[in-house]
């Protein structure tokens, strides 16, 4: 697996390095998933309006079942009939370290909110995620915003941006 650094001066708080990945997703509807990397697994959410540069928008992120590290950067068609069933390209991936004050995403998840800095090929900078306090059945909500930084963009557009950051890989999206 090659590097997923994309800043020369990365991390800098000297923390261990952490991969994420956003992967785009045509299952029921097209909605992307966004997953930290989190001690052995990759902590995820469906965000079904993929994640805003806009400072000034919050995105709902709905918490999902944790996935293996291995799925880090799966690109493919999951088949007709299985879980996810639809396809899937690596939006985009990178490196992120923790910036708020738990220092450890595991305590900021568990407390609700994570602050951290992304170094992603399309997203970078400042983001936080965090837990509302209302959840539909069994469904734990929680929102992505965009910290406004000199990498906020305004009235940003995901599908501004389709290709895969890993491939290149144009999507066809639903059949």
């Amino acid at each position: 697996m090659t590097s997923a650094s994309t800043s020369d001066a990365g991390p800098r708080s000297g923390a261990p390095r952490l991969r994420f990945v956003v992967q785009k997703h045509w299952a029921r509807s097209l909605h992307y998933d966004f997953r930290l990397e989190v001690g052995p697994v990759l902590v995820s959410w469906a965000v079904p309006k993929g994640p805003s540069k806009d400072s000034h928008v919050k995105r709902l992120a709905i918490h999902v079942e944790d996935h293996p590290i291995d799925y880090l950067l799966f690109e493919g068609t999951l088949p007709e009939g299985e879980y996810g069933a639809g396809e899937v390209i690596v939006w985009d991936f990178g490196e992120y370290e923790v910036t708020g004050p738990a220092g450890d995403a595991a305590v900021a998840l568990t407390d609700g909110v994570l602050r951290f800095t992304l170094y992603g090929r399309k997203l970078r900078g400042q983001w936080t995620i965090f837990r509302t306090k209302t959840a539909q059945g069994s469904r734990e909500n929680w929102l992505l915003q965009k910290i406004r930084d000199e990498f906020a963009e305004t009235d940003f557009d995901p599908e501004g941006e389709p290709a895969s950051a890993l491939s290149g890989k144009a999507p066809r999206g639903p059949r």
